[in-house]
């Protein structure tokens, strides 16, 4: 008799792979490349702005990542082509004893643009999140990229009272750092509270979106009527805006009003809301 497997290979956890790219041709960017493993897919690309812009909807069937599970995605969008990517719903960080993993690489080429805009990250008390991000841009290369993390679970009475979340992101341009941040959150972490933490706001984002406006669109961002507590700040070649917020939904609407303001004026095009955000 055969003698048994170990019990490690039995573990039950997903590691998914995509990848992706987009090139122009003509008037239209189309998809050139689709390639996925395991539990993660592009659903049909879409066009509601016209043949210019790709939008496509990136799904993680199982709906949520446990412990041992590992993400990665890739994607790369080449010279004048532009592509919108998102996603259904929210993406669940589990309760876990064990590491789960999210890597994000993507690069724009010369005249590309993409919109990185997916829906909330929730991590549930427990969880072992640790997400990684790097975007290369190359030349005038433009960037539209925004995250949302709600830690625990307050409509439920749940803090984020133990557990781990981690992230990084990077973003240079021509192999220059143009952005880099670090963020380790524990749970019960005398930061969640603190004043110049979180303020006791369970949800934080952020928007980082590239060139620079003038001093009264600025203005007028900031004069937004909005439950969330943010405010942006312009660099050079690249603007900022953050909140704290208690719910995901205020974080969301804040957001995508700025996406609003700021589409047209550095990107170059009237913002169209995907129809999947109302759903």
């Amino acid at each position: 008799m055969n003698a048994p497997l170990p019990s490690a290979l039995f573990t039950p956890s997903w590691h998914a792979e995509l990848e992706l790219a987009y090139g122009r041709f003509a008037d239209s960017t189309r998809p050139v490349l689709r390639r996925h493993q395991g539990p993660l897919r592009v659903q049909k690309h879409l066009y509601a702005e016209g043949p210019q812009v790709c939008q496509h909807i990136i799904v993680h069937p199982p709906g949520g990542i446990a412990g041992g599970d590992r993400l990665n995605i890739s994607a790369s969008i080449g010279e004048q082509a532009w592509a919108q990517l998102t996603s259904p719903g929210a993406a669940k960080w589990y309760c876990a004893n064990g590491l789960a993993y999210q890597q994000l690489e993507l690069q724009v080429a010369t005249g590309a643009t993409l919109e990185w805009l997916p829906q909330e990250t929730i991590v549930y008390a427990g969880a072992q999140a640790q997400l990684s991000t790097r975007i290369q841009l190359q030349g005038d290369a433009r960037l539209c990229y925004w995250d949302m993390v709600a830690l625990g679970r307050p409509a439920s009475g749940e803090r984020f009272d133990s557990g781990e979340f981690r992230s990084r992101l990077e973003i240079l341009r021509d192999g220059h750092l143009l952005w880099h941040e670090r963020q380790r959150i524990c749970g019960s972490d005398g930061l969640l509270d603190s004043p110049i933490g979180l303020c006791g706001q369970p949800v934080f984002a952020t928007l980082l979106i590239t060139g620079e406006i003038g001093a009264e669109l600025l203005e007028r961002c900031r004069e937004l009527i909005t439950p969330v507590r943010g405010d942006l700040t312009q660099l050079s070649g690249l603007l900022v805006a953050r909140c704290l917020a208690s719910e995901a939904l205020h974080a969301r609407a804040w957001l995508i009003e700025l996406w609003h303001l700021l589409r047209p004026a550095l990107l170059g095009r009237e913002a169209v809301s995907p129809r999947i955000w109302n759903t």
